[in-house]
């Protein structure tokens, strides 16, 4: 009997659904909110000689607050992951819609190559930038075949790290818009064409709003990994492009001061918490197409 109480209860609509969700759900408790909590309980405790204390207080954040130096680092670093994602934006749009309109049969296979620069580590690709730029890089080399100078904002400067961050993230902003354009319908725009809308107008008017969710998925995922990026700017940037997250790095490393680099990070996370708020906002997903019902 208890045998097939047990049977009937698995085929119950909210069991299956429990015994699906279960262990992803499982998964992120144990993988991100128990690390996240853990972070935030470290915040407020204080660190001595490599070792963790637990005398609660407000230390860590009072620093954070009253340096000149971590203000300027968080500063930096937004400033750098909004002109980042902006240009993405910039460069990935024209792709992203010759993909969806003209791409046809080749269009997956164009999006696919997107990815072939991460078949390769993070590092391994900054590096290969440094090859590229650096003083005695190929562009540079090039340049002293026809006498021209060396440029050196390409390498060690705050420009050499926006360019790497530009190279490793503008194509999670590519793959953001082509998968909201290639549900559009564009025949909206041979309407708008046939009505004497110019072409800049139906994208302003037609195109821009109606896949603006793309987008605002695409600034989301630029934004939030450039805000705390440190691998780019240690091999790119030199000392004037020290961000938050190299800074947030060396708690954790070189000084040992993990209370310290958990406020750090929690301040991350509630800047992170914010764009993402402030962008869902700006989406209207009715506008957008989307009515809340699936199927037909």
């Amino acid at each position: 009997m208890a045998g097939n109480n047990w049977i009937r209860r698995a085929h119950r609509p909210q069991w299956r659904f429990a015994f699906l969700a279960g262990p992803g759900a499982l998964f992120v408790v144990v993988a991100l909110l128990l690390p996240l909590l853990s972070i935030v309980v470290f915040s407020f405790w204080r660190t001595e000689s490599y070792e963790l204390y637990a005398d609660w207080n407000l230390d860590n954040y009072r620093a954070l607050l009253s340096e000149p130096a971590y203000r300027i680092f968080f500063l930096r670093s937004l400033v750098m992951a909004a002109a980042v994602a902006l240009t993405c934006l910039v460069i990935a749009w024209p792709i992203a819609y010759f993909i969806a309109r003209h791409g046809g049969r080749y269009r997956l296979l164009l999006v696919l190559l997107l990815a072939a620069p991460f078949f390769t580590g993070i590092i391994l690709r900054v590096t290969g930038l440094q090859s590229l730029f650096g003083p005695i890089g190929l562009v540079n080399m090039a340049l002293g075949v026809f006498g021209v100078a060396p440029i050196g904002v390409l390498m060690y400067t705050p420009v050499a790290a926006g360019i790497g961050l530009v190279y490793l993230y503008v194509p999670f902003m590519v793959t953001a818009i082509y998968l909201s354009l290639v549900n559009f319908n564009f025949e909206l725009l041979e309407v708008a064409k046939i009505n004497g809308a110019r072409p800049w107008r139906a994208f302003i008017e037609i195109t821009w709003p109606l896949n603006w969710i793309g987008t605002a998925i695409g600034l989301v995922l630029v934004f939030i990994p450039c805000l705390a990026s440190a691998v780019t700017q240690r091999f790119l940037g030199g000392p004037n492009a020290t961000s938050f997250g190299m800074s947030l790095a060396q708690q954790f490393g070189e000084t040992g001061t993990w209370a310290l680099g958990s406020a750090m990070g929690v301040l991350l996370f509630v800047a992170s918490l914010l764009v993402i708020l402030a962008m869902r906002r700006t989406i209207d997903l009715k506008r957008s197409g989307f009515t809340g019902v699936i199927g037909g």
